[in-house]
């Protein structure tokens, strides 16, 4: 029997303006710092600093104070707090303290919270604007933290991007998303294993009646307990045994409600969660799951605020015994443990962006390794959900450093009739298509939600032909596992724009090769005269302004050997499917 020669593929040549990049963030390469407005949340029509809430809330206070303790003057209050201390009538008590799991839990969860919320943070500084609508069309927001877009000129969500500080955000430099993601997505992780583990022994001791009201008397004690607070008369703290109502719903809606929904609305910012889920993702969009996920990335803030203010004012000594000692007295037994604690956490704070600064891809092989796999695992979800045309975004938001080059420049002089896509590398049949050619293929249309990177999305009517059309008439070798596509841009920091796909991904119904978009043809700003879509990743990762593909078994030689221009350059991951 004769056996069929492998095909033997010769270099693309577009390999050789390939860019290597620097392992460490460096500055002078970066996007220019960009600075931002006050935080802002429109009222109706009206802007509104939040920052106006510090004197209000300042000023509610003093009232809520004065008030409270003329309520405590009247017989019927009196009574009513007599009749409900504080504990709910009813609530069992707690026979084994603060045991060391839950002091050790307590700590890795201050740990992780603040890379979490550091980190989220930069995210949202990357699209600092919050919706409710899956459009993300300007003028929609509802929070922003950024200048209104700017009318009559070309305004990329890059362009949208601000610096926050280095000491809140990580690593605090304009446009760091793929690193914060890796802190991000990563801590959480630990976060949720911590969490796991945190429910078993909750529910494995008697721990769990801490926290879960077992009868309806937890809210007068909870409105007996806020009036003993706010007026300064402060309940007689029982913690070791039983929380009080106050305690018991905060801590029951920060761990049973609050921890769900960040995880939930983290999960369903995904595009190839939310586009494999029908209706349940169009409901759900990706935009409100934002404005979900803030509010309660807001909530998990005031309640630090608040529990680390209640610490100190209830009682120092007792509470750092409880949860830094495990005894119950008012010695100093647990303080130095609350201080060696208090200086890991100033430490890890501190050092957390000057580390992403200069070892970036270290962050992103240790995110890679920690969670690459399972971002693997969401790629293959299946991201079969399509929208309608009444659906299509009324704003598209453009992104991508443009092509500068003489040969694109002609291309689209003679309306790209001169245009070539080519394909080599690990194929039977290497090929040239011209862009007419491409056309006389078969034609498919797709009305999917765009998901970027920096955190907007869209919805826009797709018509091109398939990648397995593709595939059939090229045919890969069996050794190929990545197809590579080129661009005719370079990218940010000099170099050939490219990125790399699994192959299974390419054969995907959904997988196009774009030309049409919204039934007109590809514009030059979105990628003409063809791009890449591929439903269950980011957008980076859809290729515009195609000229290539290659096929090929591995794709360490290529750039940096991190599988993409912006893997390379900015430190994203190859798996982008979350």
């Amino acid at each position: 029997m004769t056996k069929i020669p492998e095909p033997i593929a010769s270099p693309e040549p577009l390999e050789a303006s390939l860019t290597h990049a620097d392992d460490r963030l460096r500055l002078s390469h970066w996007l220019p710092p960009q600075e931002g407005i006050a935080p802002r949340v429109r009222i109706g029509r009206r802007w509104v600093n939040v920052f106006w809430a510090l004197p209000i809330a300042g000023a509610a206070l003093m009232i809520l104070i004065a008030l409270a303790q003329s309520l405590r003057e009247l017989p019927g209050v009196q009574a009513f707090i007599r009749q409900h201390p504080g504990i709910a009538q009813g609530a069992p008590s707690i026979d084994s303290g603060f045991p060391w799991w839950l002091q050790v839990q307590h700590f890795a969860n201050m740990l992780f919270m603040l890379f979490i919320i550091r980190a989220g943070l930069q995210i949202l500084a990357d699209h600092p604007r919050l919706y409710w609508k899956r459009d993300c069309t300007p003028g929609t927001d509802w929070f922003r933290f950024q200048k209104p877009v700017p009318q009559g000129r070309i305004w990329t969500s890059k362009d949208d991007s601000v610096t926050i500080p280095s000491w809140l955000g990580i690593p605090g430099v304009r446009h760091s998303i793929g690193l914060a993601r890796w802190w991000h997505f990563s801590i959480n992780f630990l976060w949720v294993i911590n969490g796991v583990i945190f429910y078993g022994l909750l529910f494995s001791t008697d721990q769990w009646r801490r926290l879960v009201p077992l009868t309806w008397g937890v809210f007068p004690a909870a409105l007996s307990t806020a009036i003993q607070y706010a007026s300064l008369n402060f309940p007689v703290d029982h913690s070791w045994t039983r929380y009080n109502g106050l305690q018991q719903l905060s801590y029951f809606t920060t761990v049973f409600i609050a921890a769900p929904v960040s995880i939930a609305t983290g999960l369903m910012q995904s595009p190839a969660i939310s586009n494999a889920l029908g209706w349940f993702g169009r409901v759900f969009n990706r935009q409100a799951m934002r404005s979900v996920h803030f509010i309660s990335f807001s909530w998990f803030v005031f309640f630090i605020l608040a529990h680390g203010i209640m610490v100190f004012v209830t009682g120092i000594r007792e509470n750092t015994n409880h949860m830094f000692a495990g005894v119950e007295n008012k010695s100093w037994a647990g303080f130095p443990f609350f201080l060696l604690a208090m200086a890991i956490l100033t430490a890890a704070w501190l050092l957390a962006s000057p580390l992403t600064v200069r070892h970036a891809r270290l962050v992103q092989r240790t995110g890679a390794f920690m969670i690459g796999w399972l971002k693997g695992l969401a790629e293959r979800w299946d991201p079969h959900s399509e929208l309608t045309e009444k659906d299509i975004s009324p704003h598209f938001w453009a992104n991508g450093t443009m092509p500068s080059s003489e040969e694109y420049d002609g291309l689209v002089a003679d309306e790209f009739a001169s245009y070539r896509l080519r394909i080599s590398g690990l194929v039977e049949s290497p090929q040239e298509f011209s862009l007419a050619e491409l056309k006389a293929m078969p034609k498919q249309e797709q009305i999917p939600t765009h998901f970027c990177i920096q955190g907007w999305s869209g919805v826009a009517k797709w018509g091109g032909v398939p990648m397995r059309h593709i595939l059939e008439l090229v045919r890969p070798a069996p050794q190929a596992r990545y197809a590579v596509f080129y661009s005719l841009a370079d990218g940010a920091d000099g170099g050939r724009y490219y990125d790399v796909h699994q192959i299974h991904n390419m054969r995907h119904r959904l997988t196009l090769l774009a030309y049409e978009m919204n039934g007109a043809p590809l514009s030059v700003l979105h990628g003409a005269p063809l791009r890449l879509r591929c439903e269950n990743e980011l957008g980076f990762k859809m290729v515009k302004w195609v000229t290539a593909i290659e096929f090929v078994e591995d794709f360490a030689h290529l750039g940096a050997g991190q599988g993409g221009y912006n893997e390379d350059h900015e430190f994203y991951g190859y798996r982008m499917p979350i």
